[in-house]
């Protein structure tokens, strides 16, 4: 990244190690509360620009520039996701976060992070699942900006309070409704609720897939499964929500059936979890999230929108 203090100014910079130094926890809270690793590069960017658009003085002056970052971020992205709406209007078919591969995730034997500067990589946990990112954008930008930064980040209620614009009291009353909103969303837990368990899940899920077999598929998914998919208007997909287990069960047995043997489905960490991509001609096209109740698979997110396949294609 080029900072401000790179180009025709030969101010030496005291704090630059420490200042780059908060980049990725910069696009940790960005991503969590954009669900869009473009974008998050682009808060960090635009934060970097506004440190550096300072003087001196005015840096040294702040005592605690992480915390200065962090702040500036928080509110970026604040205004960013209360403009989001608007722009989602426009959006062609179903909006789903960017999906992340792990930076372990192997893909048919290759790293799923690819180039991804280390800097830029998101910690995965439970705050980045398909689902949990999914519930996050279901709340008001101010709930979410509050929830992530308080029980994700362990912000103090007072800090979260200059971020959000909002009393300390306000804040609590945001976050304590965003947890009420994922409790509700929470899958119940089960025999397959594990890593592994889920894992041999979705390996089930591919084998029946690969086979075109209904019923196998039926089996695996709940009676009353959803399937998402985005494709942004650049890729074709279906452009409304797939409703009931043997609905998408047929559906996704078509799309087996149409694409052949041109597609080769492989496992892989998405978000953290278990997950599938779908590989044509040597590239990536589709990557499938998976939210599991149980022993069996309630949600399907697939992500076909180019653009967001931008971090499993980089090499």
């Amino acid at each position: 990244m080029t900072t401000g203090a790179g180009s025709g100014d030969d101010r030496s910079d005291p704090n630059l190690s420490a200042i780059m130094s908060e980049r990725r926890r910069l696009i940790n809270l960005a991503y969590r509360l954009l669900g869009s690793l473009a974008d998050a590069e682009d808060v960090v960017q635009e934060t970097y620009a506004r440190w550096y658009a300072m003087s001196v003085p005015e840096q040294q002056a702040i005592a605690s520039p992480g915390a200065w970052l962090m702040t500036v971020a928080g509110r970026i992205c604040l205004n960013l996701l209360g403009s989001a709406r608007a722009r989602r209007e426009s959006y062609v078919g179903e909006w789903i976060p960017e999906p992340l591969p792990g930076p372990a995730a192997s893909v048919d034997g290759r790293s799923g992070a690819g180039g991804i500067d280390p800097a830029d990589r998101v910690t995965l946990d439970e705050s980045v699942t398909m689902a949990f990112l999914v519930v996050l954008d279901s709340m008001t930008p101010a709930e979410r900006v509050a929830f992530v930064l308080h029980d994700v980040f362990r912000y103090p209620f007072g800090e979260v309070a200059e971020i959000v614009g909002r009393t300390p009291a306000a804040c609590r009353q945001l976050a304590s409704s965003a947890r009420r909103r994922i409790r509700t969303a929470q899958s119940p837990q089960g025999p397959g609720a594990g890593r592994a368990g889920r894992a041999g899940i979705v390996r089930q899920f591919k084998t029946a897939w690969e086979a075109k077999d209904i019923d196998a598929l039926i089996s695996l998914l709940d009676p009353d499964a959803t399937a998402t998919a985005d494709g942004g208007g650049l890729a074709v997909t279906h452009l409304h929500p797939i409703v009931g287990g043997e609905q998408i069960a047929r559906a996704y047995a078509e799309i087996a059936r149409v694409s052949g043997d041109r597609t080769t489905f492989l496992e892989c960490s998405v978000n953290g979890l278990p997950g599938l991509v779908a590989r044509q001609d040597g590239s990536i096209v589709t990557v499938f999230a998976f939210e599991i109740a149980g022993d069996r698979i309630r949600h399907i997110w697939a992500v076909r929108n180019p653009e967001k396949l931008r971090p499993w294609r980089s090499s």
